[in-house]
């Protein structure tokens, strides 16, 4: 995608170095050996996002450094327009070092002190641009500190006022924050602030103090229209605000041979955006939603059957002939 092209989706926030431990199973304090990939969740979004067929753009900050070149030359490989990342040459690219238990999950530990991407300032947000966007995505790691909590709250703020959907992924990373309160407190006042906001069941209960009908009731507040709890391998579930009151739903997921689970919530949620850009009618009519995050699920399930982020999201090829093959073997 070429720079003078408008974005249909802006992802904001983080993109960072995973050294993901080779060693499966091996704690990070045991791990001797890692291998390098570009992550960070707003950056996979995008890629994700692109490899979908969306126009993408990524707005974020990595170092004047070979790992910010590496970022940088991923992403644009990928497809997603990078003309508003922005380079730092007093701070380091972040690096986030990455374990894998016996079951997929991961143990992460973040070098960030600050990064790179840590330090985007408001005035290097692009507004213009940012208006122009369909759908402007983030996560909570770029709230939890200065000045890259303002920029990102900046730029939500000005794709709100130009009637862009605002999406947050939760996509919780405690270390990263100065207290559980700060983050829960700038957590919720981000997701009152979204239409679309992506919890899993573990960070419904850390927001709102469970898992319940009054949980959900504290994070659908304010301009948020659409509240997707993912659970894992067992699918998702929806509370969609609609002229007829809340519709919720469960849509299940794909059963798969899932070897790392590194990368499925952000495939998750460039499935959910980008399926949400094809359909508009999913933000008020279930059924639509429930198609769209069948399309979602099936991004995740693909996600978790390959090693690492970027490499595992599928593309819209990929998609559709794996949606194909369980319509065909249902």
């Amino acid at each position: 995608m070429s720079s003078d092209e408008v974005a249909r989706l802006v992802c904001v926030g983080e993109a960072l170095i995973d050294l993901v431990a080779t060693e499966r199973g091996a704690a990070l304090s045991e791990a001797a050996t890692f291998v390098r990939a570009a992550g960070g969740a707003p950056a996979n979004v995008a890629v994700g996002a692109a490899r979908l067929g969306v126009r993408t753009a990524f707005l974020g900050k990595v170092g004047a450094d070979p790992f910010g070149d590496h970022l940088v030359s991923t992403l644009a490989a990928a497809g997603v327009d990078t003309s508003m990342v922005t380079r730092d040459a007093q701070a380091r690219t972040g690096l986030a070092f990455v374990s894998r238990a016996p079951d997929g999950e991961r143990e992460f530990l973040f070098y960030r002190s600050p990064s790179a991407d840590q330090r985007l300032r408001t005035d290097e947000v692009d507004g213009g641009r940012v208006a122009r966007a369909e759908v402007l995505h983030f996560g909570s790691l770029g709230l939890a500190v200065s000045p890259a909590r303002e920029a990102t709250l900046h730029a939500a703020s000005v794709a709100g006022r130009a009637g862009a959907l605002r999406s947050l992924d939760v996509n919780l990373r405690l270390d990263g924050w100065r207290s559980d309160g700060e983050a829960r407190r700038a957590v919720l006042a981000a997701a009152a602030a979204s239409e679309v906001v992506k919890v899993s069941e573990g960070e419904l209960d850390f927001l709102a103090g469970g898992k319940d009908a009054a949980a959900v009731r504290t994070l659908i507040s304010g301009s948020t229209r659409l509240l997707v709890v993912t659970e894992g391998a067992a699918g998702a579930g929806y509370h969609l605000v609609t002229q007829d009151g809340l519709a919720t739903g469960h849509v299940p997921g794909f059963a798969v041979d899932a070897l790392d689970t590194t990368g499925a919530g952000d495939a998750f949620v460039a499935g959910l955006l980008t399926g949400m850009l094809l359909d508009r009618a999913a933000l008020v009519d279930p059924a639509a939603l429930e198609g769209v995050l069948r399309r979602a699920n099936a991004c995740g399930a693909i996600a978790t059957t390959r090693l690492g982020a970027i490499p595992a999201l599928p593309t819209a090829g990929e998609l559709a002939a794996f949606l194909a093959a369980v319509s065909t073997s249902a």
